[in-house]
């Protein structure tokens, strides 16, 4: 038997088992984004589920809290830009949370030369975060953070010449 609170799952599977236009775009966004499996991605759905319920709580007060808050830790996150408002939380998409995972700014950033490379630098250890090493791809890198990522000191990748990063340079 588990702790209480140790079972909970953080994501909800899809309604219908089988849906073919939903299959078939849940199997780009976890190949693009180099997801180890679909529950990767339901976990990010769930998370913009969890923003867009809570930016509809918000709209719908009729007292004066406008939400600053919470718009001001979305923009921390990145997945709104400074312009953008309360409003603008509705219409976000799941890629807007996904391109936040320190797996896709490693990519992005060109530390690694694809995806999975990313996802294998983080778990082995070889990327550090703010000078601290982080080993899940999952985590959900803030705009400060963002300037701050590196291969750890201690890694072999360090090396520019190393064959893991001949690609990365260019």
């Amino acid at each position: 038997m588990a702790l209480p609170g140790e079972n909970t799952k953080f994501y909800e599977t899809p309604n219908h088992p089988y849906q073919g236009e939903r299959i078939s775009e849940e199997s780009d966004l976890v190949s693009r984004y180099g997801l180890k499996n679909k529950e990767e991605l339901w976990r990010a759905q769930s998370e913009l589920r969890n923003f867009r319920r809570e930016a509809r709580r918000l709209l719908g007060r009729t007292e004066a809290a406008s939400g600053d808050e919470f718009v001001s830790r979305l923009q921390r996150i990145g997945v709104l830009s400074d312009q953008e408002g309360l409003d603008d939380v509705l219409s976000l998409d799941v890629t807007d949370v996904l391109e936040r995972r320190l797996q896709t700014v490693v990519y992005r950033d060109g530390l690694a030369n694809t995806v999975g490379q990313a996802r294998q630098f983080i778990s082995h250890g070889h990327i550090t975060v703010d000078g601290a090493r982080v080993t899940e791809p999952s985590y959900t890198v803030s705009v400060s953070e963002e300037d701050a990522l590196a291969f750890d000191e201690r890694s072999d990748l360090t090396d520019e010449l190393h064959p893991a990063r001949a690609g990365a340079q260019e």
